[in-house]
């Protein structure tokens, strides 16, 4: 998508505006098929929860991947979006027991995290097999917010408890079918990523019952030219040898699977917003857009860089700004980033904006929410509707006092 489409795509259906690029998701899940090819059985389940539009679940959902939910409502969502049950995975965290129940009944696969889940599970449905999620105890992530692996984090049963699990199998009969892990986001280290498999591995070897084995994900993509990004493909080398000996040594051909979402969505992409006004300080220039927080709040939640320019004066002499939004707090998507001269109503894109953006919107300030937009082999589709007032009022019930 160059730049007279996105400005073009702006003047079609305003802004401040989410565009997807589904040619560059197609194109990244088969990136991945392709580099674990060496592996006889892989499985891709999408990570929904960095974009949850039914429209994206669509496009994965034509391409056979699966797809990874920690909500009920996620659930939901996909079976909403055509995937079949057997192709949905259920992974909560510090959700009720009554909502894993409900899962059950929709008959997905379940990743159950805690002990007391699991045990109450076992003794209510013996027969109904589930996966386990193990905390390997190995620090892996772009930073502390974003990694989850550790031995102090609340994901996953610590792998000094195995000996109970065991035992909770033991007394319930139950079946456990799957081991799992994430470690974390953004990771680039392969070592890191190879350490905790290997203690994956340790684990699925205690079982004789499992079907496959869950790696997570967490690759991370490039935020600008010329960073650095998970070497997917020697990652594939080093992941495929030991999960094949794995197999050969455990007696059977297991399903290796995956649950990326930045992976897949991040770079597709972009968010639009318009200039409201250039302010001036002793120190600082603001650039100050018509969004905030409210529509991406990663480089203010998680300190992440999002690569920002000036596709409505591209080449033009560069000088340094501050892009700040418009919400009453301290919203800013990039400090003292040097941009084409920038004017009242010039358009600025702000890039890997596929995940984890609009997912996580709000309408703090009250502010709507805005459209998203899908370009797919060079058409665009409205994919959903920017907010209005009636939005902001319709959940809400005004009591006669």
């Amino acid at each position: 998508m160059e730049n007279q489409h996105l400005l073009s795509l702006v003047e079609k259906y305003g802004a401040p505006l989410y565009i997807y690029d589904a040619n560059k998701i197609e194109s990244q899940y088969n990136r991945m098929m392709n580099a674990f090819s060496g592996v006889k059985n892989v499985k891709i389940n999408y990570a929904i929860k960095s974009n949850t539009n039914i429209n994206v679940l669509k496009i994965l959902n034509r391409l056979n991947s699966g797809t990874d939910c920690v909500s009920i409502q996620e659930v939901k969502l996909c079976i909403h979006a055509g995937f079949d049950v057997k192709n949905i995975s259920y992974t909560p965290n510090g959700v009720s027991y009554e909502e894993i129940v409900e899962a059950k009944n929709l008959g997905v696969k379940i990743t159950l995290d805690n002990l007391y889940s699991l045990e109450k599970f076992g003794k209510d449905f013996p027969n109904y097999p589930v996966a386990i999620r193990m905390n390997p105890h190995v620090m892996a992530g772009g930073n502390a917010k974003i990694s989850v692996g550790h031995i102090d984090s609340k994901f996953g049963i610590s792998v000094s408890q195995i000996d109970t699990i065991l035992e909770v199998v033991s007394r319930t009969g139950m079946t456990i079918n799957g081991v799992h892990m994430h470690t974390g986001s953004d990771i680039s280290n392969l070592e890191a990523f190879v350490e905790a498999t290997e203690v994956l591995l340790g684990i699925a070897k205690r079982f004789d019952t499992i079907e496959f084995v869950d790696l997570g994900s967490g690759f991370k993509v490039p935020y600008k030219p010329g960073d650095n990004e998970t070497d997917l493909e020697q990652l594939g080398v080093l992941l495929g040898t030991s999960f094949n000996a794995f197999c050969e040594a455990y007696g059977k051909e297991l399903t290796l699977i995956f649950e990326p979402g930045k992976f897949l969505v991040s770079e597709a992409g972009k968010f639009l917003a318009t200039v409201n006004v250039i302010k001036e300080t002793p120190n600082i220039t603001f650039a100050g857009i018509d969004s905030g927080l409210n529509h991406l709040i990663r480089p203010m939640m998680y300190d992440a860089y999002q690569h920002i320019t000036n596709i409505s004066n591209p080449e033009g002499e560069e000088e340094e700004y501050s892009v700040v939004g418009y919400i009453c707090e301290t919203d800013t998507f990039g400090a003292k980033r040097n941009l084409g001269k920038v004017t009242e109503g010039d358009v600025l894109c702000i890039h890997n904006a596929g995940a984890y953006c609009f997912s996580m919107a709000s309408n703090y300030n009250s502010r709507f929410r805005p459209a998203e937009v899908m370009v797919y082999n060079g058409q665009d589709y409205l994919i959903r509707q920017r907010e209005t007032m009636e939005d902001i009022l319709k959940n809400q019930i005004e009591v006669a006092f």
